[in-house]
């Protein structure tokens, strides 16, 4: 018979003592406040970056082909993939699919409003099921439709030039001499992203091949999308030592460095959260502990009278304070991961879009992570209970037994 479990379950279910049930009390509610905010501070950050990764790699893809020279300027040099490349990219089993693009500064003139801005040109391959996500009115372009020239534009563009979908517009292109299309709204989206939204909108390549006078199978780049973004890096050395000599590739972190060294940083403040919530539980543990056992400290004297050993009567109190964590664990995994449901659910928690680049704030729960949260606490916690429970060693059995 274990004797050290079997008076640590009366002591725990039992005790019919008040001194320390408030400290006791509130050493729980510290440990499942720790736990709920550790696993909310996961979910969130998790989250946050998983969909402001899935916002740039959505417009701009995950992988960039440009031909390379010496033209700094964003409008990129035409170029024609030779058949071992297109072949490539068909046959890599790492890529979900790819697709023909070119940019091409232009001014968009509208309801006497005047609009800097950058045509995107895309065609029947693109992808556009992250568009449609953000699609806020109208439809995707009809490729197929031939009588007028479609365009898409942000929310944030709509609402400076006051355009709805139906309208249209000129739009002057920016070269020598310029040239100039009618456009008519057939979609208004909102990305979320300002850099995006601010500066992009969307149409045919064909139209850029038309101003530049490029070859119908010209184009200014390849986006590239990955099946799995967890090996981007790798996927993007494969496609950049597998493409012919006159073109270049470059990731989507490396297109937009600013926004992923942000994300990473995120990281840190989780850490550190982490810690300092992990402090805040142990330190209260700690309490509880040391006044269980001052405030038992007659029932440790009869007891090393007996004859038991200072191991097993540290054990008791050990067991009891695991149970306390138990306690302690268990409301803080209703707490944390309810409030991340009742988040995921409602979105209840709102955010400023211009500043986060999200309206809501997003939480992803992954077992393996609660899982973790809640191993790492009891073992924290164990181990460092040991340490305070040594002041059972140092109790005198006469001095206790005396002791009221």
């Amino acid at each position: 018979m274990n004797i050290s479990y079997f008076i640590a379950k009366r002591i725990a279910i039992k005790s019919e003592r008040t001194f320390s049930k408030l400290i006791v009390r509130i050493a729980i509610a510290g440990v499942m406040l720790s736990l709920a905010v550790m696993i909310l501070s996961v979910a969130i950050i998790k989250g946050f970056k998983t969909e402001i990764q899935d916002k740039v790699r959505g417009f701009i893809g995950d992988i960039q082909i440009y031909r390379y020279d010496l033209n700094g300027s964003f409008e990129k040099s035409p170029f024609v993939p030779n058949d071992t490349t297109i072949a490539y990219l068909k046959n890599n089993k790492s890529l979900a699919s790819f697709y023909p693009f070119a940019t091409k500064p232009a001014i968009i003139s509208a309801n006497g409003e005047v609009e800097g801005i950058n045509f995107k040109g895309i065609d029947e391959t693109y992808d556009w099921q992250y568009v449609q996500k953000h699609l806020l009115d109208g439809k995707i372009i009809d490729f197929k439709n031939k009588d007028v020239y479609q365009i898409m534009v942000s929310s944030f563009t709509a609402k400076r030039l006051k355009l709805k979908v139906g309208d249209s517009f000129i739009m002057h292109f920016v070269q020598n001499p310029p040239k100039r299309r009618k456009f008519t709204i057939v979609g208004i989206y909102s990305i979320g992203i300002d850099n995006i939204d601010k500066s992009f909108v969307l149409g045919d390549i064909n139209v850029i091949r038309s101003v530049n006078n490029w070859e119908p199978n010209q184009m200014g780049g390849i986006e590239v999308r990955t099946k799995d973004f967890t090996t981007l890096e790798q996927d993007a050395d494969d496609v950049y030592a597998n493409l012919e000599l006159k073109l270049r590739s470059r990731s989507v972190k490396e297109s937009t460095p600013e926004i992923f060294t942000w994300l990473s940083l995120l990281d840190v403040n989780t850490k550190v959260l982490l810690i300092l919530m992990m402090i805040v539980g142990v330190i209260n543990m700690i309490t509880a502990l040391l006044i269980m056992i001052l405030e038992r400290t007659t029932m440790i004297g009869l007891l090393k009278a007996m004859g038991i050993g200072n191991w097993s009567v540290m054990k008791i109190f050990l067991y009891n304070a695991i149970y306390l964590v138990g306690i302690g664990l268990v409301l803080g995994n209703v707490l944390g991961l309810g409030l991340a449901y009742l988040q995921h659910a409602t979105q209840i928690f709102k955010l400023n879009q211009s500043n986060y680049y999200l309206s809501y704030v997003p939480v992803e729960v992954h077992f393996l992570d609660v899982l973790m949260l809640n191993v790492a606490t009891v073992v924290i916690c164990a181990v460092v209970l040991i340490v305070p429970s040594l002041l059972v060693s140092r109790i005198s059995p006469l001095k206790a037994i005396r002791f009221k």
